[in-house]
């Protein structure tokens, strides 16, 4: 059989059931968790959404923007282009993206650098935003 409708020598599943696979893996948090986290110095909040959206809805306060297509690069605590704050593998990133479903499958990813504490925010920014926590403004 060709490379069609097989996914890494395993038969193809679709994106929900991916999603629900990679989701059973994570700790997934709240708004409110992620933020008391957060505050507590317990999390690093990452904010994977693009330019238009934070441009259009703002900012989380302390959150490290990183694009998703750099995330693992920024990310890995053994990367040469690591961020700062990407210290350890047992770091905990809490990776937020706009509604919560890109961010499952980039924790998933960190994962499989190491990062064994990364998860996401069920709802993405938009739970964030509509939870009443702060966002600056564009």
């Amino acid at each position: 059989m060709s490379g069609a409708g097989r996914a890494s020598g395993g038969l193809a599943v679709t994106i929900d059931e991916l999603l629900e696979q990679v989701r059973a893996g994570l700790d997934r948090v709240t708004p409110h968790e992620a933020f008391a986290a957060a505050e507590a110095g317990d999390a690093l909040l990452v904010d994977i959404r693009y330019a238009a959206l934070r441009e259009r809805d703002g900012l989380i306060p302390g959150a490290l923007v990183v694009e998703r297509n750099e995330l693992e690069w920024r990310l890995d605590p053994q990367g040469s282009h690591r961020a700062p704050e990407a210290v350890s593998h047992d770091l905990r990133v809490v990776v937020v993206c706009n509604d919560g479903y890109a961010s499952s499958l980039a924790a998933a990813s960190l994962h499989h650098l190491g990062l064994h504490r990364a998860t996401d925010l069920v709802g993405g920014f938009q739970a964030w935003k509509a939870a009443g926590l702060p966002v600056t403004a564009p």
